[in-house]
C-alpha cells in the first residue's frame, strides 16, 4: 500500500462529532403564526425523496440512518424551528456538519430528524464583532481558502479539508500549525446556539469569551466539551485574543510565506525489534525535548506513521515554516536525531521540497475518502515518548502474520508548542501539556470483514496499553483520548476499558463538572445528546 493511499487514515485532526454545540443571548424563538413557521421551514427531505438515501450517512459507511425527515436549513431562524418542531412532536435530533463523525453519534437508530447544516457555510469578516464569521456548516477547505484569499490569515485546524467546521471546533480543532499557533479553541471569541429551554422553547443564543458575558459558560463549553451536546451551532466568530484594531488582516494569524516538506520511510524488511525500538524512542524523547511554547522547533509538524508490516513501510511526514531562523539546519537536525542508532538508512519517498503554504495546506495528509469505506478510530495523548514496554507491545502487533491489512496504522504527531501555552481550564480541552498525539486507526470496504477489523484494532490498542487497563490513563507518560476522534469502547468498563477511569475523564480530565453544569444550564431536558456527549449534572 502506498503512503499516498494511507494517508486518508492519517488525517483525523480534522474529525467531528457532529456539528452541536451551546449559546448566549437569545436572538430567536421559535413562535408566532403558522403562516411565518412555514416561511422559515428549513427545506425538508423525506424517505420518498430522491435525495434520502444520499443524506442519511456521513464518511464512516459503518453507520447509515432511517430518519422520518432531513432538515436544511439555510438560516438561523430556520434552525430554531426546525428544533422547536422536533422537541414539541418529542422526536429525536442530531445534527451533520461535514459527517466525519467516527461513530453513531449523528446516524443513530433512534434519531428521527438529522438537521443537515451544508447549507450555512458561509466565511465573512464580521465588523461589527471585530471577528471572523464561519457558519457552522463551512469544511475547513472553505474557511482556509476564503480566509487566505481575501485577509491572508488562517487558524490551526485539521488537513482534512472535508471536514466540517461544525464538529471540529467544538472539539478544540488541531492541526499541522498547531505547535506553531495553537489550538482552533484559542481563537474563537463566539459562538451561535439553537438551544433548548427547561420549558421546551428553541431559541438562538450568542455567547462570548468576555469575562461579563453572562453567557460565557456556553463559549467555554463550546473550546473542546465535543458536538451534539448543547445545542446546534450555526455560527462561529474567531479573533486572536491579542488582536487590537479593526483591520481583518491582523486579527488572526497570517501562516507561514513557505515550507519545507518531505517524506521519509523505514522499509520494514530492513527493521528488527531493535531497530524499531529505537526509532519510536528516538522520535519520542525529540517531542519531549522540544515541545516548550518557546522551542525553535514550534514551526515544525511531524508525524511518524507505524502501519503493519504488509504496509511495507514507517513512515515519517515532516513539514517545517521557512521563516524560522536556520531552518533547513533544524529540519536536518530533527531528522538526524530521529534516525540516530536505527541502523537503517531510511528512503526518501517525498524528495524536500520548499513550498508556498497554500499549496501545501493539505500536506501531509490529503483525506483520500474511498466512498466505500468503513472504519474504526482510536486515541491517546502522550506527555511522554512509548515506554519500551508499550513499544515492544506496538512491535507485537505490528509484525503479527494473522493481520495482512495494510490500512492499519498509528500516527503519532508531534503535538504541544503553543498548545501547551495555555491552562487546562482556560478552555474544555484540557491536553495541555502533551508532547504526542495518537490516532489509531484503520478502513476497510466489505461489511463481512467488520468483526476481523474491529478485533484487531482492540487487540492492538489494548496491548500497547496493557499495564493500565488497555487505555491511556492520566500519569506521567499518558494523557486520555480526543473527543474528535470518538470512541464508543471507552465506555465499556468490562472488555475494553478496565482501568477505573471513566469515559468522560479521559476526554475532558477535570473540566467534566464544568462541562456537566453548562449542560445542565443550557440543555436540561438532554434533547442534544449521543453516546458520548455530556450528562446533565446528576446524570
Amino acid at each position: 500500500m502506498t503512503p499516498v493511499s494511507r494517508r486518508r487514515l492519517l488525517t483525523g485532526t480534522a474529525a467531528a462529532v457532529g456539528a452541536t454545540a451551546l449559546v448566549g443571548p437569545a436572538e430567536a424563538v421559535a413562535s408566532g403564526s403558522s403562516a411565518r413557521t412555514r416561511q422559515i421551514r428549513a427545506l425538508t427531505v423525506a424517505p420518498t425523496d430522491v435525495r434520502y438515501s444520499g443524506l442519511t450517512s456521513g464518511q464512516n459507511q459503518l453507520f447509515s440512518s432511517r430518519p422520518e425527515a432531513i432538515r436544511l436549513p439555510n438560516s438561523t431562524a430556520q434552525v430554531v424551528a426546525a428544533v422547536q418542531e422536533a422537541v414539541t412532536a418529542g422526536k429525536r435530533i442530531s445534527v451533520r456538519g461535514g459527517g466525519h463523525c467516527y461513530e453513531n453519534f449523528v446516524d443513530h437508530p433512534d434519531v428521527k430528524v438529522i438537521i443537515d447544516m451544508s447549507a450555512m457555510r458561509a466565511v465573512t469578516h464580521d465588523a461589527r464583532m471585530r471577528a471572523f464569521s464561519v457558519e457552522g456548516g463551512a469544511t475547513l477547505g472553505e474557511m482556509y481558502q476564503a480566509m487566505f484569499r481575501q485577509w491572508g490569515v488562517t487558524l490551526p485546524g485539521g488537513a482534512c479539508y472535508s471536514v466540517g467546521v461544525g464538529g471540529h471546533v467544538t472539539g478544540g480543532g488541531y492541526g499541522n500549525l498547531s505547535r506553531l499557533h495553537g489550538l482552533v479553541v484559542d481563537y474563537l471569541y463566539a459562538v451561535e446556539v439553537v438551544v433548548v429551554d427547561p420549558d421546551g422553547r428553541a431559541r438562538s443564543v450568542i455567547a462570548t469569551r468576555e469575562a461579563d458575558d453572562p453567557n460565557r459558560d456556553l463559549w467555554w463549553a463550546h473550546t473542546g466539551g465535543g458536538g451534539g451536546t448543547f445545542g446546534v451551532v450555526t455560527r462561529y466568530w474567531f479573533r486572536s485574543p491579542t488582536a487590537t484594531g479593526t483591520d481583518p488582516t491582523t486579527l488572526l494569524p497570517a501562516p507561514p510565506s513557505d515550507v519545507l516538506v518531505t517524506w521519509l520511510q523505514w522499509p520494514w524488511d530492513r527493521l528488527n525489534e531493535a531497530a524499531f525500538t529505537r526509532l519510536v524512542h528516538n522520535y519520542g524523547l525529540w517531542n519531549e525535548q522540544n515541545s516548550s511554547p518557546t522551542s525553535p522547533y514550534t514551526g515544525l509538524t511531524a508525524r511518524l506513521e507505524p502501519g503493519p508490516k504488509t504496509a511495507g513501510s514507517v513512515l515519517l511526514a515532516v513539514q517545517m515554516d521557512t521563516a524560522v531562523p536556520n531552518a533547513p539546519r533544524l529540519l536536518a537536525d530533527f531528522l538526524a536525531a530521529v534516525n540516530d542508532g536505527v541502523g537503517v538508512t531510511p528512503v526518501e519517498y517525498q524528495e524536500l521540497h520548499r513550498l508556498p503554504w497554500f499549496q501545501a495546506t493539505g500536506w501531509p495528509g490529503f483525506w483520500m475518502s474511498n466512498p466505500t469505506d468503513r472504519y474504526k478510530y482510536k486515541s491517546s495523548y502522550h506527555r511522554k515518548g512509548l515506554t519500551g514496554e508499550q513499544t515492544a507491545g506496538l512491535y507485537r502487533v505490528l509484525t503479527d502474520s494473522a493481520y495482512d491489512h495494510p490500512a492499519f496504522v498509528v500516527s503519532i504527531a508531534a503535538h504541544g508548542g503553543r498548545v501547551n501555552a495555555v491552562s487546562p481550564t482556560a478552555t474544555a480541552q484540557p491536553h495541555r501539556d502533551s508532547v504526542l498525539k495518537l490516532l489509531w486507526g484503520t478502513a476497510w470496504g466489505n461489511p463481512s470483514d467488520d468483526a476481523k477489523h474491529f478485533a484487531y484494532i482492540r487487540r492492538a490498542y489494548s496491548t500497547v496499553y496493557a499495564s493500565t487497563g488497555g487505555v491511556p490513563v492520566l500519569n506521567d507518560v499518558t494523557d486520555g483520548c480526543y473527543i474528535n476522534y470518538p470512541d464508543a469502547d471507552l465506555t465499556d468498563r468490562v472488555r475494553h476499558n478496565r482501568s477505573g477511569t471513566a469515559w468522560h475523564d479521559l476526554y475532558w480530565k477535570q473540566n467534566y463538572p464544568a462541562l456537566q453544569r453548562a449542560k445542565t444550564r443550557w440543555d436540561q431536558r438532554n434533547v442534544f445528546r449521543h453516546a458520548q456527549s455530556v450528562r446533565p449534572v446528576g446524570s
